[in-house]
């Protein structure tokens, strides 16, 4: 591996002016295919295995152009003080306001209040339900416009009027913290190089591959119905692993010009030795994305893949890329150490019995551990576990328009049809009856009825309306409590129960769906996926490790850490948008239960990124060990070189995610926030403080590996040991003895 790639990093040095046209070529096509693709739509949100999924498909089969898909609107009216809707003056406006609204191209059908019983007890509260033939995000701005007018004309008569549901669903917007995010990045790059240019490379070949990656997606985004999510997620991610990748590189760079090498065999190994590091910490990235397919949800395999693609961009481009800029940059980046050198240039050129050179602060910090590793160790462990705490008070749910914030007329509709009709009537769920395996159609659906009629939590149940066939009918069914509580779950659950009598004595199927039904369906779905996935990835990787490292002992210590700071991470992520801890600083106007696909996530893109730190300051520490020193001194070695990149490279990744917190869309807000302060638990107390800790305990166990498995490993020689042996042949002959 390091040999391969140490040519390939000397050949990318040498035609740098073919390798940057490629790239440059690449982002032009990749530009070019999205400016001249059709606008996304919006992204398939189908559950396969689930019930609420099975009852969709089959509402499009028996009731067929009812545009079950498509977006759907409900304009709320609210009359003034001491009046009512049913007045004649707001009657007629409301009319008038329904017939405007059944003009629009895209129209399904517009439902009038007064005739469709939309009024509530009081007479204050009414809606007219809107449906469209295209999904939300395929909406004509035009059909928005028009629905928005019809609204304004409404309020303009002295009504009250918000519009609810997804038909004015917006693209969400990330805000200028991500901007801010990027900027405290070039910061941190200028600190650790000290040189502009040094500091600019990293993110030029950053951005160059985010670009590359998210016009990708939008090109093939209306193809493969890539959701704008989808898009976010690439360019958080492939921001964060590109600066990192290419700073990992060029920081070897440097250190390599310190120790005399021309620049071209500089870059050589640099691109050998971290670029090797950097191949593994991107497969164990890319392993966790991908190996969100195992969940089965089309829209998360799709972000899964998507992401992964663009850190599969960020490797490509630190292995090859930044060598070639390099070569560009020449003298402008300066050897590891030079400026001090050029300050303390007397004291340097001392003979040996000057004082040698202060030791930096990850030595120092390293030595440190190594002499208390039990109480940092246990300080670590307990912290982590502290945060954590908030974990055990996890509720998952996906989020509606309750959730929005209180400035949307998404929620300030969601308040008054809560007012008017109860808390229940925003996540109505829909009772599917199949009889078409019935004697009797007709009694199974009275039965279905009453039956649900007889249940706890159920305010109202509309009468059964069968299709032309007559062999499948629809029921609505309003609940007394809010969509995400835990009593609507179990109202569904009931419901269930009492389908399995129903078909046990008519043959008729029941089956309960809405959007209601589908995020409980897919809540316990991610639930149920949660496990296996983790064994997946964490088994995957932990063989990964093993060949890497050469160990059992440190994949393994590898996999705890990682668990750890994700549990503290989730319990951060509980106080703040389930308990509303530090609310008001993230933007958190609403709090509620955790997006159901959080754990999930978050297992797999931190185990991923937690990694690249792990390898790039392991595969230190057992160079280190692999060419001569101690146990102890190689973790005091590895810190040496390695704990300021890391620590630049979590300080530049955790600046990145959290410039997402100012996305208006609450599950980005969500994701990177809890990647951020994941990322911060990781590289600080687990990376830093708790591996040298447990490296300095087991000493040379930790690098034991039984002899059966070491010949059996492929020897990918991460640590470059092969590019050493070029340079000194009693060394090769060494390195074949350890």
């Amino acid at each position: 591996m390091a040999t391969f790639l140490y040519k390939l990093g000397r050949l990318a040095f040498r035609r740098r002016h073919f390798v940057a046209l490629i790239w440059v070529a690449l982002l032009t096509l990749a530009g070019v295919g999205a400016a001249g693709a059709p606008p996304a739509g919006n992204s398939s949100f189908s559950i396969p295995g689930t019930e609420a999924q099975k009852a969709f498909d089959l509402l499009e089969e028996r009731f067929p152009g009812q545009s079950a898909d498509g977006a759907t609107a409900r304009v709320v009216f609210k009359a003034p003080d001491g009046e009512k809707m049913t007045d004649a003056a707001h009657k007629a406006t409301v009319e008038k306001t329904v017939g405007e609204l059944a003009d629009g191209s895209e129209v399904a059908s517009v439902a009038d209040p007064y005739t469709g019983n939309a009024v509530s007890k009081d007479g204050t509260i009414a809606y007219a339900s809107v449906r469209y033939d295209v999904s939300g995000m395929e909406l004509e701005e035009s059909t928005k416009h028009a629905l928005e007018d019809a609204a304004q004309q409404a309020r303009d008569a002295g009504l009250t009027v918000e519009i609810g549901g997804d038909a004015l669903q917006a693209v969400p917007e990330t805000g200028a913290t991500e901007i801010i995010g990027i900027a405290v990045a070039a910061v941190v790059l200028v600190i650790t190089f000290g040189s502009l240019v040094a500091a600019g490379l990293p993110l030029l070949t950053a951005l160059i591959g985010v670009g590359i990656g998210v016009s990708t997606i939008a090109a093939l985004a209306s193809a493969l119905e890539l959701g704008s999510t989808t898009s976010i997620l690439a360019m958080m991610i492939g921001l964060a692993v590109g600066i990192d990748y290419a700073l990992f590189i060029v920081s070897r760079y440097r250190a390599e010009l310190a120790e005399g090498r021309e620049r071209e065999e500089a870059a050589g190994r640099a691109v050998g030795t971290a670029g090797s590091a950097v191949v593994f910490a991107g497969l164990t990235v890319v392993i966790a994305l991908v190996g969100l397919a195992v969940v089965n949800i089309p829209m998360l395999t799709k972000m899964g893949v998507a992401a992964a693609g663009t850190v599969v961009i960020a490797v490509l481009i630190a292995l090859t890329m930044i060598p070639a800029l390099l070569g560009y940059a020449g003298r402008r980046v300066k050897p590891a150490g030079e400026k001090s050198k050029l300050l303390g240039g007397a004291r340097a050129a001392k003979n040996g019995e000057g004082k040698p050179a202060k030791a930096n602060l990850g030595t120092r910090w390293a030595s440190f551990v190594v002499r208390r590793p039990v109480a940092v160790l246990l300080l670590g462990v307990v912290g982590l576990g502290a945060a954590a705490v908030p974990a055990a008070s996890l509720e998952l749910g996906l989020p509606d328009d309750g959730s929005q914030p209180t400035s949307t007329t998404q929620r300030r509709a969601y308040d008054l049809l809560s007012e008017g009709f109860g808390p229940g009537f925003n996540g109505p769920l829909m009772v599917v009856t199949d009889a078409k395996g019935s004697d009797d159609p007709q009694s199974a659906f009275t039965e279905v009825t009453d039956k649900i009629k007889g249940l706890k939590g159920v305010v109202a149940v509309t009468p059964p309306a069968p299709n032309k066939a007559g062999d499948t009918a629809t029921i609505t069914v309003i609940p007394d409590s809010k969509p995400s509580s835990v009593q609507t779950e179990d109202l569904v659950h009931a419901i269930r129960d009492a389908g399995a009598d129903v078909k046990s004595d008519t043959g008729a199927e029941v089956l309960v769906t809405g959007s209601t039904a589908m995020n409980i369906d897919v809540s316990q779905k991610l639930n149920d996926a949660l496990i296996p996935y983790l064994v997946l990835v964490v088994g995957l990787a932990f063989l990964l490790l093993i060949v890497v490292f050469r160990s059992i002992l440190v994949p393994l210590k590898a996999a705890l850490g990682f668990l750890l700071s994700v549990l503290a991470a989730l319990g951060a992520v509980v106080a703040v948008f389930q308990w509303g801890w530090l609310s008001g600083l993230m933007g958190v106007e609403e709090t509620g239960p955790v997006m159901s696909m959080m754990p999930i996530f978050m297992v797999g893109v931190v185990f991923g990124l937690a990694m690249d730190y792990e390898v790039f300051l392991v595969t230190r520490m057992r160079e280190a060990y692999v060419h001569g020193e101690s146990p102890s001194q190689a973790v005091v070695t590895g810190f040496k070189h390695g704990a300021r990149v890391v620590t630049a490279a979590a300080v530049i990744m955790m600046a990145v995610f959290a410039g997402f917190i100012g996305s208006s869309e609450s599950m980005v807000k969500m994701i990177g926030f809890g990647l951020a302060i994941a990322v911060f638990f990781d590289a600080f107390v687990v990376r830093m403080a708790i591996v040298p800790a447990v490296l300095a305990l087991l000493g040379k166990r930790a690098w034991w590996l039984p002899k059966w498995l070491d010949r059996a490993l492929p020897n990918v020689d991460v640590e470059g040991e092969g590019l050493r042996a070029q340079d000194d042949p009693d060394e090769k002959r060494e390195l074949v003895r350890v």
